[in-house]
Order: C-alpha cells, then structure tokens, then sequence
C-alpha cells in the first residue's frame, strides 16, 4: 500500500519549492525593472495649432 503521508508531503515540498523559485523570478524582474535608467513617464508638450 502507498504511504499516502509521505507523498503529501514530498508534493507539499515539490510546491514549495516551485513557489520560492517563481517568487524569486519575480523579484529579479522587479529590480531589473526599477534599475533600468529610462524614465517611466515621458512629459511631451502640447502642440499649438497656429490658424
């Protein structure tokens, strides 16, 4: 018979795992993003009509 316990828990570990991994992407992405020197809002002025 399975030991059903250890494997809910080798997957609760697998899980856990796969979240810390996905996690950490995230927050290399986050700073790759904050450290990019390209400004986030670009101000353009208004063309004037001139008729």
């Amino acid at each position: 018979m399975p030991d059903y316990e250890k494997m809910y828990f080798e997957l609760a570990a697998r899980i856990a795992d796969a979240v810390d991994l996905l996690v950490k992407a995230l927050q290399r992405g986050e700073e790759t993003y904050m450290d990019d020197d390209k400004p986030i809002l670009m101000i353009v002025p208004e063309e004037k009509d001139e008729k």
